[in-house]
């Protein structure tokens, strides 16, 4: 393939991105400046090649993604805009991070004003690696043509057309359900152990909601490793709604939970550092450690 793509940045999602892409004969870069020693191993696993800096990027890329936590995407589109305008190149910037349409918008404004083609994607399921089925891409842009031509086995792209916002939309209400569930779940556990109900809560759920009780096990023993990350990304939600006129209240308290699993010492860990044996009694200990004591 003669497209090279760069990854910005090489977390748990962007280097599994990357290994999709290097796998289906693309070269991938990324500049590895100032990143974690667990990013480093993880761009050198999937076969990233490390440029050493954003102009480096500019002048090589031919796409460019955004893959990091939502907080710092607008940053990350300035510094890139920036490093396209000292290059004097025009690679197409695709945003993939969880942020409403407006942040979407706001991260255009300085592609637009350079004439660089601008796509916006909505990424769904976990990341690209193993027997599982093909990550999502949803996307949306003037610029997305570029993108909708690259053929990865393990990335499926979905056209929502050229209006820019339309990918994070739908990105913004997947995650309101998929994460929301979550956090709501974990509200419940905490409010039930404090009550001292929670036995017998798990007892009914496990009778009568088998399918929450599955999904309580699988998965909020390990969301303090994405807590930081989710948080900032429940706010993005709640403005999301917001701005159509739909209440953020429950996407504030999702926002308020994260925010607070993010306190506990097992916000240290990875979804790959985590113990996959980990017991939901332990994790809700830690939890109700990050909370406010009962007076």
């Amino acid at each position: 393939m003669s497209t090279t793509i760069a990854i910005v940045a090489t977390g748990e999602m962007g280097s599994a991105v990357g290994a999709a892409l290097v796998e289906a004969g693309y070269r991938v870069v990324t500049d590895l400046t100032g990143r974690s020693a667990s990013s480093r191993e993880l761009a050198a696993d999937a076969g990233i090649e490390d440029v050493g800096s954003f102009r480096a990027i500019a002048e090589t890329a031919d796409i460019v993604l955004s893959i990091l936590p939502p907080a710092h995407a607008v940053e990350l589109g300035r510094r890139m805009a920036e490093a396209l305008e000292q290059a004097g190149t025009r690679p197409l910037f695709v945003d993939c991070n969880a942020v409403s349409p407006a942040t979407v918008a706001e991260i255009a404004k300085p592609f637009a004003r350079l004439g660089v083609p601008f796509a916006d994607v909505g990424i769904v399921g976990p990341p690209p690696r193993g027997a599982g089925p093909p990550t999502r891409f949803y996307v949306a842009g003037p610029g997305r043509e570029r993108l909708l031509a690259v053929q990865a086995p393990r990335i499926t792209l979905i056209d929502l057309g050229d209006e820019i916002g339309r990918a994070s939309a739908l990105k913004m209400c997947y995650a309101a359900l998929n994460k929301g569930f979550d956090a709501l779940l974990t509200a419940v556990l905490l409010a039930s152990e404090r009550l001292g109900v929670r036995s017998e809560l798990v007892d009914e759920i496990e009778k009568s909601q088998p399918e929450a009780a599955s999904r309580t096990s699988r998965r909020v023993p390990f969301l303090a490793a994405t807590a930081e990350r989710y948080a900032p990304e429940m706010r993005e939600i709640a403005a999301t709604f917001a701005s159509v006129g739909v209440t953020g209240d429950f996407h504030r308290g999702a926002e308020w939970i994260y925010a607070a699993l993010a306190r506990t010492p097992l916000a240290a860990e990875t979804r790959l550092t985590a113990p996959p044996t980990r017991s939901l009694d332990e994790a809700l200990a830690a939890f109700l450690g990050a909370l406010e004591p009962l007076r």
